[in-house]
């Protein structure tokens, strides 16, 4: 079993930036692709970024292309998500996810039922 833990979450203005963090202990972090998600309030969660186990592939949603980044560390244990250009609907709560699956190293997963594990997730409040 993977725990998983986000960090990085604050309030910041319009045009910030901010560095989200999600550190895997458990299971090996580096055999599994790994995934971004936000849910804003009414709405459901939506997949934002998700990266390869080897780091090689990466995936935007359309809205956060040009400005996050996701990137990890297999050393560390961590998954980054780097967001710039912050708009107020970015808003949201951010988890992360695990897929334990055994994948191609180029594979990203963009359904949201193949994530197995959940971290509790960091608020992301961005002020207009």
């Amino acid at each position: 079993q993977v725990q998983l833990v986000e960090s990085g979450g604050a309030l910041v203005q319009a045009g910030g930036s901010l560095r989200l963090s999600c550190a895997a202990s458990g299971r090996t972090f580096s055999n599994y692709a790994m995934g971004w998600f936000r849910q804003a309030p009414g709405k459901e969660r939506e997949l934002v970024a998700a990266i390869s186990w080897s780091g090689s592939s990466t995936y935007y949603t359309d809205s956060v292309k040009g400005r996050f980044t996701i990137s990890r560390d297999n050393a560390k244990n961590t998954v980054y998500l780097q967001m710039n250009s912050l708009k107020p609907e970015d808003t949201a709560i951010y988890y992360c996810a695990v897929d334990q699956r055994p994948l191609l190293p180029t594979r990203v997963v963009v359904n949201i039922k193949e994530y197995d594990y959940w971290g509790q997730g960091t608020q992301v409040t961005v002020s207009s």
